[in-house]
């Protein structure tokens, strides 16, 4: 039997119409719920929105978060007998993983995803920024270039650590673009523009971080039945007193995912990752990062049952996971 985890998607994969497949899918009651719950159509979201109405931070993070949850609940009723060793997300997936672990309840994960949204987003408009992603350079070398340009009064920072040469930047316009000179004079492949109107997981982000906490102190958070392995320091937890915290310092910090794959696949054992969720993005960083793991996405319905035949015949024989439908 392979020792699964779930990883779910960030903002950046969410694309016009990725709801459609799932629609008339048991779990796409969850999308009523979240609409009732969050006063928000997110249904239109997911069915109907074009792409500029989708790469509003509110609504990606919304909508990216509702269908992953979706995804998620579908595998779970594929696979009962077949529960994670651990689960973690990427930024906006980390709340997924904590509702997939049961810290966090679905109604209070839709309420927390809706207030970050929004606080993000009006953060951007207080100190517009972008970010950047710096591809083929050792993610140390990145991280030594903008330490250096802080020294010199530039506004950048590492935002992501996402594998072992691809990692992105983050800070105001001025200092992305500084940092994307200095990285391609240090032998990067490229940069490629991401376009968001704000500086995430940077200190560009402190505003936001009030109305979070506002957000997270309605919320019941609980002892997760699996352990999630958070962003911010890549280790895994259970106990619900220190995600708070580890939350907040989200919002301004950098995503650690490739210290967290390591993680997962290293300490917590897990010899399959499975990303749950639009897109394919964290299928393709584990290539990177852990090429002997088996990987597999799902996102969309027909990946489902093909993931629950692959896992039995592995369950059967020992055999690998790549033949599930989505294995990259």
């Amino acid at each position: 039997m392979p020792r699964i985890a779930y990883v779910f998607p960030g903002q950046g994969s969410q694309e016009p119409g990725m709801g459609a497949p799932w629609a008339h899918t048991p779990s796409w009651g969850l999308v009523d719920r979240a609409s009732r719950v969050s006063g928000r159509d997110v249904a239109g979201l997911l069915l109907h929105a074009d792409a500029d109405t989708l790469r509003r931070t509110d609504n990606a993070q919304l909508a990216t978060f509702v269908l992953a949850c979706v995804a998620h609940a579908e595998v779970r009723d594929a696979l009962p007998s077949a529960a994670p060793v651990a689960v973690a997300g990427h930024s906006l997936g980390e709340y997924t993983a904590l509702v997939a672990s049961g810290a966090l309840t679905f109604d209070d994960g839709v309420r927390l995803v809706a207030a970050r949204g929004e606080a993000m987003r009006e953060a951007t408009a207080l100190t517009p920024g972008t970010m950047g992603v710096v591809l083929g350079l050792d993610v140390g070398a990145v991280q030594r270039i903008t330490g250096g340009l802080r020294r010199d009064g530039a506004r950048v920072w590492v935002a992501n650590l996402n594998s072992p040469r691809q990692s992105v930047l983050s800070g105001t316009p001025e200092g992305v673009a500084l940092g994307a000179e200095a990285a391609l004079a240090e032998g990067a492949t490229g940069v490629v523009d991401i376009p968001v109107g704000g500086a995430f997981h940077s200190p560009l982000m402190e505003p936001a971080v009030a109305r979070l906490r506002a957000a997270l102190a309605r919320a019941d958070l609980r002892t997760a039945d699996v352990p999630v392995v958070a962003n911010v320091d890549a280790r895994a937890h259970t106990a619900p007193d220190l995600w708070p915290g580890l939350m907040l310092d989200q919002l301004t910090s950098p995503v650690r995912w490739l210290d967290g794959v390591r993680t997962l696949t290293g300490s917590l054992g897990a010899d399959l990752l499975v990303e749950l969720g639009p897109g394919r993005v964290l299928t393709g960083f584990t290539r990177r990062i852990s090429p002997r793991t088996d990987r597999v996405c799902v996102s969309v319905p027909d990946h489902v049952p093909a993931l629950a035949a692959a896992v039995g015949a592995a369950r059967e024989d020992g055999a690998p996971v790549h033949a599930a439908h989505g294995a990259a």
